[in-house]
């Protein structure tokens, strides 16, 4: 069973991370650490001993990495009825009480990056919002406060 879900483009950035970490990251510490291991004692060698823990990070994270693409699925962009907001979706919405307007793309929970628009269909918004169309009024409680919101766009 699947723990992740992914967007088509969620799952591009991880194997370009992974190509990343695999063909540049770990050959140029291997380099590295060669250089170091050719200076001598390595007990005092700080840039050995930097190089190993570097090492030691990439190699977790590109563990990490090729575990959640054997443990995703890859759900496309198009899975929702058209018009209607899902993964993948982009959505803008008007706050009700002040009239702004943000837009947001719908994510999976590894995807999420709020700073940048994208919240995850898991969030207390994403769990709201999916399912609504242009023109459906949504109201978001978080912490104890309530957000109303009308859904402007669906995309």
């Amino acid at each position: 069973m699947a723990d992740f879900v992914l967007t088509p483009s969620g799952k591009q950035k991880i194997v370009l991370e992974l190509e990343q970490l695999k063909a540049v990251e770990m050959p140029a510490l291997s380099e590295r650490i060669r250089q170091a291991r050719d200076l001598g004692d390595l007990s005092e060698n700080f840039d050995y001993q930097d190089s190993k823990r570097q090492q030691g990070f990439i190699q977790g994270r590109i563990a990490d990495l090729q575990a959640m693409l054997e443990r995703s699925i890859v759900v496309e962009d198009d899975h929702h009825a058209p018009g209607t907001i899902g993964l993948g979706a982009t959505v803008t919405l008007r706050d009700t009480d002040d009239e702004t307007e943000e837009s947001y793309t719908l994510v999976g929970d590894y995807e999420a990056d709020p700073d940048n628009q994208q919240i995850s269909v898991a969030s207390p918004l994403g769990k709201q919002l999916n399912g609504h169309r242009a023109g459906d009024s949504v109201a978001v409680t978080v912490n104890g406060f309530t957000t109303h919101y009308t859904v402007v766009t669906v995309s």
